[in-house]
């Protein structure tokens, strides 16, 4: 497993080919312009990391006035993501070039495990990849848990009446349940939910005894004092959590992001990739964004065009991986 993510860093080669003619783009931009509202699909519930970065780019491009037209946010979480892809698989007419999804790794992981839902991600329209997320080991504070050693111990202890709570199945959060339970010998059981912030609320309302949420969805409890970061799944320990040692520090390294991307459908026009493109790289570079990547620790440039589809496929391919060791496919 620790070779599997180690590919993951192959992903800055990429950065190379991410930006194209800013000329060609400008051209393709001033052949479209939204006619009606653009659905921005979040292919997971409220209050999640996906969902709280859909809104934020939404008043960004409503505050900076970089579109013509409103963007709609609609959550569909159900399937762990399958209800939004076929969405936007299914996808006909003008609103091809009207709709748009912000995307994690189930955008991988979903299509492997429902092969039956007829997705090829190859097909789908890269827009941007606006930052990769990253992952801590989190218990509520009354637990008395310290760190990962007291962690093993109380898990190890309590066997399968443990809950690990997550989102979806077969997603990021089981994925990193199973290297917890194979590395350290735990048989936690694993929780799915509908979004990162109702996991994040029965960690916080001691329903769960652990998560491993992004910062985003996990930071007002752990501000407020109900949740200790214990470890975390990067290279590097992260700023806003110095005291949590990675889990290479702890000799069990394991690196894990999640892409936060933006996609079209299967069928989207060069004219409006081109526009949305180059609407998601203004999006990046403001400050409001950037500041949003610093306080909730996201790491990553912008991806786009080639430079993210060859991320995606690169992504797929371990994933696939992944979900084969656990069995989930």
């Amino acid at each position: 497993m620790k070779t599997i993510r180690k590919m993951l860093l192959t992903s800055a080669s990429l950065l190379a080919l991410a930006f194209f003619s800013v000329a060609s783009v400008q051209v393709a931009m001033a052949e479209f312009d939204p006619k009606k509202p653009v659905d921005f699909v979040i292919m997971a519930g409220k209050g999640g990391g996906a969902d709280k970065m859909a809104r934020l780019m939404q008043s960004i491009i409503e505050k900076h006035g970089l579109a013509s037209k409103p963007f709609v946010p609609i959550n569909k979480p159900g399937g762990s993501g399958a209800e939004a892809l076929v969405h936007m698989n299914n996808t006909s007419g003008a609103a091809k070039d009207h709709t748009v999804m912000v995307t994690l790794n189930s955008f991988y992981t979903t299509p492997l495990r429902q092969p039956n839902l007829g997705i090829d991600i190859s097909t789908f329209t890269p827009v941007g990849r606006m930052a990769e997320d990253t992952f801590l080991l989190w218990v509520n504070v009354d637990s008395g848990i310290m760190n990962v050693d007291d962690f093993v111990a109380a898990a190890k202890a309590a066997g399968d009446s443990w809950i690990m709570a997550g989102t979806g199945k077969g997603q990021e959060d089981q994925l990193l349940t199973d290297f917890l339970n194979r590395t350290y010998g735990l048989n936690m059981t694993y929780v799915p939910y509908k979004g990162g912030g109702r996991v994040a609320k029965e960690l916080a309302g001691n329903n769960a005894n652990s998560t491993v949420n992004n910062p985003s969805e996990q930071l007002g409890f752990y501000e407020a004092g109900n949740t200790r970061a214990l470890a975390a799944f990067t290279g590097n320990r992260l700023e806003l959590f110095p005291n949590a040692p990675t889990f290479g520090e702890l000799g069990n390294e394991f690196i894990y992001y999640m892409q936060r991307s933006v996609v079209g459908p299967p069928g989207m026009s060069a004219e409006a990739a081109a526009y949305y493109q180059e609407l998601f790289s203004k999006v990046f570079q403001t400050e409001e964004w950037q500041e949003y990547k610093k306080s909730k620790s996201l790491y990553g440039d912008f991806l786009t065009g080639q430079a993210l589809m060859d991320y995606w496929m690169n992504e797929r391919t371990i994933h696939e991986a992944m979900l084969k060791q656990i069995g989930e496919i």
